[in-house]
This record gives structure tokens, C-alpha cells and sequence, in this order.
């Protein structure tokens, strides 16, 4: 069974905002009384925090669907619908949000890093919210925006400050082991890490996190093995070493030819990590070929320009000199890091000439508008209702899509759509000079805003109709 997890993709939603209502305000004495439609709840986001109580993604394997609540409908009286509610993700620290292309998202480090993986939609307006000198009555109200959606890839890269790196069965989990409390699984048998092991040391003042992750065997950055699976938890760390058996049985290994392999394997790998800080530590030196194998390959090693320490983590020798020595070298590697800044608030205003839209004549003669926000005003239109419709051309002629149009060449009956090709809204372009909803009658009025009329101005209206017919007769008969 699946107990840790690193790498997951996740399919977010967040919620949609609710309908805009509309209505009017009627009571005794008083059957209008104005509109009184309530906007809609807004729809709820799904944002990704760190938790460092959470150290791996198995939830979200097992489970790579969320979805956030969405915005309830607004209600008469000038109730607004209540907002969707957000939906928190903690994911462990280290986490490396990605799209299915691989573009990074968000490096989320440190404790309470939020990113918002799927935005939640906008509520829709309600009349009253629409309601002005010129549009009084509005008779509609406006849809709620669909929530954002987005597939992602979760990507854990462990933070910490040592990566112990080396064959399997080299002895790096029992060096951790008793480098600090960690209590990995340590057989005699490859590959008996399958999961990072995280420890923290101390060492004099300094206190410093050890990592112990599986082994690695050649072809490991093509596939080969569990090492291309965990190299990614190398990337993070400020100092490598390398854990080399000097009492192996393999009559084809021995340290220098195991080193040699382990660093092909990270300059295939890349991201740098060639170019770290190394250490090396000669394990199994309580065996007495182990020690002479050790004194053997010392020199060469130390040739190459490597510290080296020859130590046996079963017998606990060496082991305090190599704590203070991976405490010296972290801590130079953090003071060589540059300080974190204060997170800044970056403001990119738009170009003077920006429209907040474009237009674009494709092959096929379609002429397609993208914005965001002709592409919202749309999804949020009741295209039922004739009103709504032409306040959606109210709005798009004052953006100036119509004048764009015009100027891009199109004419009467041509294709316009607006929004993406999956998901767009096509109608036949009629050039008009007015805004459509002066077309479609006048603004703001609406026959459910008509008062009841009583039986008496009935009949007095009823008489004045007879009455004017009776006259134009009269003065059409020419006898």
C-alpha cells in the first residue's frame, strides 16, 4: 500500500457565483415599491497552503478532484446570497505547484505560503444593484460567473539543508539514524529506503536538517531504479554527500568507481546539482577490509579536492567530527545565500492604448473578440431575456467592439464570436448606430413593473381608444 506520495496532479474547481435576482418591492398601498433583487454570493476559492504538519501528497492521490462551494443566488428584499466557501489544500513545505506543461506556478516555501490554484467566480448583480436614473425598472439581473478550473501537478521537493547520496545499502539511513532521532527502516537488502527520510542535527550551536533518500544505481536519471523518482528532494539541499561502502561484496565496485557513477548521475539529472558543495564519508570502517579499503582510497579522493571522513555509523566512529564539519559548511552555505527579501507589492499598469480586448479576423471569415471582460459580460447574460440582451449591447458598443469591428472590416452578417473557441458565443453582426437595448424598446421598462389599474380608469381608457378611432374615421371619410 501507497504511504508516501511526492508527485500528484490535481484537478481544481472552484465555485461559481450566484444568479442575480430579480425583483420588485411590493406591499399594501404600495405595488412599486422599486426593484429589490439581491446580487448573487460570490463562489469560493481552492487555495493551497503549507502545512508543515503535512509531509506528504498521499491525500490528493488517492482523492485528485476538489471542488470549492459556489455563491448562493441572491433573494428579494435586497438579500445578496451568501458567499461560497473557501477551500484550504495543506500541502507539505517544499511543495512546487506546476501546469500540465510543466511552467511553474508557485514555489511554495515556509510556513503559510498560500497560492490560489482556481479563482471562485464573481455573483451576479441583482436589479437593484443595476438599477440608475436611466434604467429605473431594470427587469433582469445578471448570471454568476463560472469558478475557475485548472488541472496542476503537485511536485515535493524536500527542504532541507544535507542530502546524503550513494548506492543502495551504502548505510546513509543508518547514518542519519544516529546523526538524529530519525528512525528510517535499515536492512541489509537495496533499496530498503523507499521514502525520504528527514532528520535534524545539532551540532554545537548550529542545527541543520539531514536528508537520507533511496539509493541510486546507474541509468537513475533515465528511470532506472526508485533514484529518478527522489532526486528531486536533492534539488533543495545546500550540501551533498556522498555515503560510498568500503565493504561491499560486489567484486565490480568499489568508493571511487561508486562516486564516479553518482556524480554522472546528477550532471544527467542537472538543475545544478553538479555544482554543489560535496562532502564524502567512507562508511563500514568497523570492517577490516572496509578500514584498509578506506586508508586506500582516502588520498585519491582528497586529490580530487573532497573532504573526506572515514567513519562506521554501526560503531559510531567519527561521527562527531563529521556533525561539526556538515554544520561549518551549511553554515558558510547560508550566509553565502542572499537574504530573502520583503514580499513587495508589484503594480503593472496597462498601456495607455490598451482596449482590454482584441479582435481578430480568422481564416474561415469569423471575427473573434477576446477580453476579459466582453468574455465575462457574456456569461453573465440571460439571453432569454430581450432586456438583458440589450444591455449586453449597451456595454460591449460603449468597450467600442463595434467600432472595431468596423475597423477590422466586417460587414453586415458576418460571424462574430466572443471567447475562446470552446466556449464562445457566435451571432450574425448587425451594425446598428443605437445601443441594442434602445432597440429592443425602452430602457428600463418592463411590463411586471405595470401597476393594476382600477375598473374605472379601465373603462375611461377603454371610451378614449372608441373615441380617437371614431375621430380618425371621420376625418378619413371624405363625404
Amino acid at each position: 500500500m501507497t504511504t508516501f506520495v511526492d508527485r500528484v496532479e490535481l484537478h481544481v474547481a472552484a465555485g461559481s457565483g450566484g444568479h442575480g435576482c430579480a425583483s420588485v418591492h411590493r406591499e399594501k398601498f404600495k405595488p412599486l415599491g422599486g426593484p429589490d433583487g439581491g446580487n448573487g454570493g460570490r463562489g469560493g476559492d481552492v487555495i493551497l497552503v503549507v502545512d508543515q504538519s503535512v509531509t506528504t501528497l498521499l491525500d490528493y492521490h488517492h482523492s485528485p478532484h476538489r471542488k470549492a462551494t459556489s455563491g448562493r443566488p441572491g433573494e428579494g428584499g435586497n438579500r445578496s446570497g451568501k458567499d461560497g466557501q473557501d477551500l484550504i489544500l495543506p500541502v507539505p513545505d517544499g511543495t512546487v505547484v506546476q501546469d500540465k506543461d510543466g511552467n511553474v506556478l508557485a514555489d511554495m516555501v515556509g510556513q503559510g505560503t498560500t497560492y490560489v490554484a482556481a479563482e471562485g467566480g464573481r455573483g451576479g448583480l441583482g436589479n437593484a444593484a443595476l438599477s440608475s436614473a436611466r434604467r429605473k425598472a431594470p427587469g433582469f439581473a445578471l448570471l454568476g460567473v463560472p469558478g475557475g478550473m485548472q488541472d496542476i501537478v503537485l511536485e515535493l521537493k524536500t527542504v532541507a539543508d544535507v542530502a546524503l547520496v550513494g548506492y543502495p545499502s551504502a548505510g546513509k539511513s543508518s547514518l542519519i539514524s544516529v546523526l538524529s532521532a530519525a528512525k528510517p527502516k535499515i536492512a541489509d537488502y537495496p533499496f530498503t529506503t523507499l521514502v525520504p527520510n528527514l532528520g535534524v542535527v545539532t551540532a554545537g550551536s548550529m542545527v541543520y536538517t539531514i536528508a537520507d533518500v533511496p539509493g541510486l544505481i546507474p541509468g537513475a536519471s533515465q528511470g532506472k531504479g526508485l533514484g529518478l523518482e527522489f532526486l528531486r528532494h536533492v534539488e533543495r539541499c545546500e550540501v551533498l554527500v556522498h555515503v560510498l561502502d568500503t565493504a561491499t561484496l560486489e567484486s565490480d565496485r568499489d568508493p571511487v568507481s561508486d562516486l564516479d557513477m553518482i556524480e554522472e548521475e546528477l550532471k544527467q539529472y542537472g538543475g545544478g546539482l553538479d555544482r554543489r558543495p560535496r562532502m564524502v564519508v567512507l562508511n563500514k570502517i568497523d570492517v577490516p577490509d572496509g578500514k584498509d579499503l578506506a586508508e586506500m582510497v582516502r588520498p585519491d579522493l582528497e586529490a580530487r579536492g573532497y573532504q573526506v571522513f572515514a567513519i562506521s555509523a554501526v560503531a559510531h566512529i567519527g561521527l562527531k567530527e563529521l556533525s561539526f564539519a556538515l554544520a561549518e559548511v551549511v553554515g558558510q552555505a547560508r550566509a553565502a545565500k542572499p537574504k530573502e527579501e520583503a514580499t513587495r507589492i508589484v503594480i503593472r499598469p496597462k498601456a495607455v492604448d490598451d482596449a482590454g480586448f482584441t479582435v481578430v479576423r480568422e481564416d474561415d471569415g469569423l471575427y473573434r473578440v477576446r477580453g476579459e471582460k466582453p468574455e465575462r459580460w457574456v456569461r453573465q447574460t440571460d439571453f432569454s431575456n430581450d432586456e438583458a440582451v440589450g444591455y449586453l449591447a449597451d456595454r460591449l458598443a460603449r468597450l467600442g467592439i463595434e467600432a472595431s469591428l468596423m475597423k477590422a472590416g466586417a460587414r453586415t452578417g458576418d460571424g462574430v464570436a466572443i471567447g475562446p473557441e470552446e466556449n464562445a458565443v457566435v451571432f450574425d453582426w448587425e451594425p446598428t448606430v443605437m445601443a441594442g437595448a434602445e432597440m429592443l424598446g425602452r430602457r428600463g421598462e418592463d411590463h411586471r413593473f405595470d401597476a393594476p389599474r382600477p375598473a374605472s380608469q379601465r373603462r375611461r381608457d377603454k371610451q378614449a381608444e372608441r373615441d380617437e378611432s371614431d375621430q380618425e374615421f371621420d376625418d378619413f371619410n371624405p363625404f
